[in-house]
């Protein structure tokens, strides 16, 4: 039998300044990914509770008396040696001039920069965490087009900012003229939109594609040019690879929990979910009977946050 990995807890900071910038530091040489970008913090001891761990390690890594406040997000990341569970608080303040007394190098990052750095897998989902939406619309089928367009109106306006127009029944010219629509609903609202499988479509209306688990094996490269965003439902490790490869700015995983829509299906509940999240980098969100009242427990188990058609599409 192969030797269980061991896993290791790591605590990590998000560390702002008064102009909103986000202090990085960078691993040292010698270390495991040597030269990457990273929250600062480190191991928490056995014994140790978590918000000590992060304490200590900051007042050793930089010379700062930290207080920690809320949870961001958890990642779990395997690595060759080791299982990791990256778990990134805010501080509500902290005292001190940040310094590299281990020998790190330190860069104030603002935040709509952070992308450009080269992080390790684990720290990736944290930016995503920290600048994209932690809910994800996903459509119902339009019975009535009209009613539907309105119901869409209402879900814009309780603060979505993603949305993946979806409605497979349709074809040909109902699709686009539905799907046109939708689009302008969405760019009025300032709203990110994608369109569900539909490549060609998408590149005429000039916004994202969502693409389906069926789609991913046979592409080759990225459908869509850098910066219109392309995503992908995602169900196995190999189809989060395959996403990863082509570029996709984020993915969809489930179903976590038992679903109206797939009565009997097989559900991977959050251990299942967390299994799946520490084999890719991409940010995540969990779907499969998910509300907003879920984004906490798909924040602790590595999900960016939550994808739903029925939790988050108005009752009218």
């Amino acid at each position: 039998m192969p030797t269980p990995l061991r896993s290791i807890h790591v605590m990590a900071a998000v560390i702002t300044d008064a102009r909103g910038r986000i202090l990085l530091a960078r691993r040292t040489e010698g270390r495991d990914l040597a030269g990457r970008w990273e929250f600062p913090g480190g191991k928490q001891e056995p014994g140790e509770q978590p918000e000590d761990a992060l304490v200590r390690e900051l007042r050793e890594e930089l010379g700062i008396e930290a207080r920690v406040g809320a949870h961001l997000i958890s990642v779990p990341q395997q690595y060759p040696d080791k299982r990791l569970c990256l778990e990134v608080r805010q501080l509500t303040g902290w005292s001190g001039t940040p310094r590299g007394h281990e020998g790190q190098a330190l860069a104030w990052v603002p935040a709509d920069k952070l992308a450009r750095y080269d992080m390790p897998p684990a720290d990736r989902p944290v930016v995503a965490a920290l600048l994209q939406p932690d809910r994800y619309l996903i459509t119902p089928e339009p019975e009535d087009p009209g009613r539907w367009l309105a119901a869409l109106e209402q879900a814009l306006s309780t603060g979505l900012r993603r949305v993946q127009v979806r409605a497979r029944a349709l074809s040909g010219d109902a699709w686009r003229a539905l799907a046109t629509q939708a689009v302008a609903r969405c760019r009025q609202a300032g709203v990110e939109v994608l369109l569900n499988g539909d490549i060609d479509l998408a590149r005429d209306l000039q916004v994202g594609v969502h693409l389906r688990a069926n789609q991913l094996a046979g592409l080759v490269a990225r459908p869509l040019e850098q910066g219109v965003p392309v995503a992908a439902s995602c169900h196995t490790p190999e189809d989060l690879r395959q996403a990863e490869a082509l570029g996709c700015d984020f993915a969809v995983v489930g179903s976590v929990h038992p679903t109206l829509s797939h009565p009997g299906g097989e559900a991977l509940g959050w251990h299942g979910f967390a299994r799946l999240r520490e084999g890719a980098s991409l940010p995540i969100y969990a779907i499969g009977g998910m509300t907003a009242a879920d984004i906490a427990d798909a924040r602790r188990h590595g999900a960016q946050g939550i994808a739903a058609i029925r939790g988050l599409w108005p009752s009218m």
